[in-house]
């Protein structure tokens, strides 16, 4: 599996990962419409930001960044713990020297996954910030000299 550059074509697989997870999730408001996604998706590629691993089935997962700041990352269902967050992150650690994410305190198994690669809780928040209106945490990674993802 490699890591290459999302382009248009890829938006409703893109979107289909996405939505296995915020449509699924029972604790998570649903904020956005699906026209809303589409737009922000088509949005995000077209400025460069999405990243997205292929497996033998297509599109298995993204990460969405813009410099340090990690605005998505999704692993298709059938992908999860095969190592394709794991290479997601690796490439955008290769990218920059500090990272940094926002992550609902309610999502313990994205916390669990962020803290196992280096990311240390830096702020939490009430929500009163975010699209849910629920309780989140930023977190921070930081190279250390001569590290290597």
């Amino acid at each position: 599996m490699t890591v290459t550059r999302a382009h248009i074509g890829h938006a409703p697989h893109l979107l289909a990962i996405l939505w296995a997870f915020t449509r699924h999730t029972s604790w998570l408001p649903q904020v956005r419409s699906r026209l809303t996604d589409l737009r922000v998706m088509l949005k995000v590629i077209r400025r460069g930001w999405v990243q997205v691993v292929h497996d033998a089935q297509g599109p298995a997962g993204f990460i969405a960044r813009d410099g340090e700041r990690i605005h998505a990352l999704y692993v298709h269902p059938r992908a999860r713990g095969r190592g394709v967050g794991r290479l997601l992150l690796d490439d955008a650690k290769t990218c920059a020297d500090r990272l940094d994410l926002w992550v609902l305190q309610a999502n313990g198994p994205a916390r669990g996954f962020y803290a196992r690669h280096g990311f240390a809780e830096a702020t939490r928040t009430n929500g009163a910030g975010n699209d849910e209106n629920l309780p989140d945490i930023r977190m921070v990674w930081q190279a250390t000299h001569g590290e290597q993802p």
